[in-house]
């Protein structure tokens, strides 16, 4: 072991143009002055260019207990590892959120003279010299040392220690550079070799000891007692350190992470113990899990396997973001689809969010009830509202089509109001995203389905189609309310063999060539190119005459 001074003197061999203390960055990020019972949380993702649900999952519940009671939630980039950095990927997390309604109060994102981010920089990268602030401290302290070993060498080591069936790592008699002399680490650094820096750990090897975790409870874990790396050799901290340092000033009350991160809570609580943090609140999170058809049981959602794993999943299919985050509070608190059923016109951020009724154990998700979820919440929105969603989906995906769909805003909002019942007291309930909808009313608009849009066949013969809608747009007037209307189609029925009665035709079908209906559906599929469509009358009203009669025509012509 080195002495006081020996340790002093290798901190400023290690870092000599660190000229500043840990005291000062305490000062410079001072603890926050919030409300009783306020947190601060965080999201900090790497910036990889995927953003998941599993991240979502977690922000939502952030953001809930953030400002359950006027706490702060703010986005930090966790950019140490420069390879698996993404341009563009920083843009797509914010985006992400706030494409699901989930906003930043600061950091990563806000231009950094915002009054906000009093606390940042909030890149990783940025905040090297904190992190060497701390390192030579620790250095300075006995708790932190160079290490010179090669990967050869490391190598070695794991060899011995899986013949002799003993924990992997850099600890004890293994940690080949922990006690060495001040010389030998000066002649190392003298001769330009290769170096990362070490914790000198405190732990001792099978002891326990008890850690709280606010959703799981007590557990009881083992102390680390490995070395772990504190810095790299080009001098950028790991993860571990990094986010130590940075949870501490940054003033961070509570950390939500997935469940896969209670591993590294023994690392951890060492690292605040040796800096002589206090320990923030951790939550470790349930995983996400799905049915596995093949097996008939349950596994992770796996982003090989999953595609819907990816929020661009939901994002370009028009998932309405208040439907996710309905679902995904049914997933996060226990008691949330009660509460929600029992008051189905407030806000959901009114839900006393609370992170002790998260799931202990694996969080099914459940499409079919995702979707039944949309299916009710998307019949409860105002025409106004319906309006923006679609807008705003359609512009950011489909930009192109957008100008044709939108061209028009009240002929999209009649279209609306025929197929989603917007603003009436009986409302449909099987509509589940934007592109859905999309899909269901593109005949109104050719120019923006394509001359490729699949049509439904017609069922009866060509001849018969063509004289019945040759006759049909010879009667047609579109001043003809719709029971004029319809009653000009049960004579045109009548004409060609067709009973105008469904009820009668049902009770002697052997004496029609079919009912009204089968007249009706000719109509339907030479104007819409879909067998199925709501009242066909109103449909012919909004796309208007002369688009009407242009469409029997282009059909006629095709049979």
């Amino acid at each position: 072991m080195l002495t006081d001074e020996e340790n002093k003197k290798l901190a400023e061999l290690l870092f000599p143009n660190v000229d500043k203390t840990p005291e000062y960055w305490e000062q410079k990020y001072p603890y926050r002055k919030l409300p009783k019972k306020a947190e601060v949380t965080r999201m900090a993702p790497s910036p990889t260019g995927f953003i998941h649900l599993g991240n979502l999952y977690s922000a939502l519940a952030d953001e809930r207990i953030a400002h359950r009671h006027g706490g702060v939630f703010y986005l930090r980039i966790e950019d140490t590892d420069a390879k698996r950095k993404v341009e563009g990927a920083v843009e797509l997390v914010i985006n992400a959120m706030r494409y699901f309604d989930i906003e930043f109060d600061e950091g990563a994102g806000l231009p950094d003279d915002d009054p906000r981010n009093a606390y940042g920089p909030y890149f990783q990268r940025q905040r090297v010299e904190i992190y060497h602030t701390f390192a030579k401290s620790l250095v300075e302290r006995g708790l932190a040392y160079p290490c010179f070993s090669t990967e050869e060498e490391l190598d070695a080591v794991r060899r011995k220690q899986e013949a002799k069936e003993e924990p992997i790592g850099c600890y004890g008699k293994y940690a080949l550079w922990r006690d060495r002399s001040l010389a030998e680490y000066e002649e190392a650094l003298k001769s330009g070799k290769e170096h990362v820096l070490r914790l000198r750990s405190q732990g001792t090897p099978g002891k326990e000891f008890v850690f709280h975790d606010e959703i799981k409870g007590d557990l009881t874990l083992p102390e680390n007692f490995h070395d772990i790396v504190l810095l790299k050799s080009d001098g950028i901290p790991t993860y571990h350190f990094a986010h130590a340092i940075d949870d501490h000033l940054m003033r961070t009350t509570l950390v939500i992470r997935g469940g896969e991160w209670l591993d590294s809570a023994p690392t951890h609580v060492e690292l605040f113990k040796v800096l002589g943090f206090k320990l923030p609140k951790y939550a470790h999170t349930a995983h996400l899990m799905k049915f596995d058809e093949v097996t008939g049981g349950k596994r992770k959602l796996s982003k090989r396997k999953d595609p819907e794993l990816s929020l661009d999943y939901y994002r370009r299919d028009g998932y309405h973001p208040y439907c996710m985050k309905v679902y995904l509070l049914t997933l996060l608190n226990s008691n949330f689809e009660e509460w929600h059923n029992q008051n189905p016109d407030k806000d959901i951020n009114e839900f006393p969010f609370d992170v002790k009724n998260m799931s202990k154990s694996g969080a099914l998700f459940d499409k079919d009830k995702l979707h039944n979820i949309c299916r009710n919440e998307l019949s409860k929105l105002s025409e106004d509202a319906v309006y923006d969603f679609l807008k705003g989906w359609a512009d950011e995906f489909e930009p192109e089509k957008a100008k044709i769909w939108f061209a028009d805003p009240e002929k999209l909002k009649a279209i609306l109001r025929l197929y989603m019942g917007v603003g009436m007291k009986r409302r449909r309930k099987d509509l589940i995203n934007a592109s859905q909808i999309f899909s269901l009313i593109g005949y109104f608009f050719p120019e923006a389905e394509g001359e490729d849009a699949e049509k439904d066949p017609f069922r009866a013969d060509a001849e018969t189609v063509k004289q019945i809608l040759s006759a049909y747009l010879e009667g047609y007037s579109h001043d003809d309310d719709n029971s004029a209307w319809f009653e000009k189609l049960k004579a045109l029925s009548e004409r060609f063999g067709y009973c105008p009665d469904v009820k009668a035709y049902r009770k002697n079908p052997d004496a029609y060539k079919g009912s009204v209906s089968d007249v009706a559906e000719m109509v339907r599929i030479a104007v819409t190119g879909r067998a199925n469509t709501p009242d066909l009358w109103s449909i012919i009203h909004i796309m208007g005459e002369d688009s009407m009669r242009a469409r029997i025509e282009a059909a006629e012509n095709l049979l």
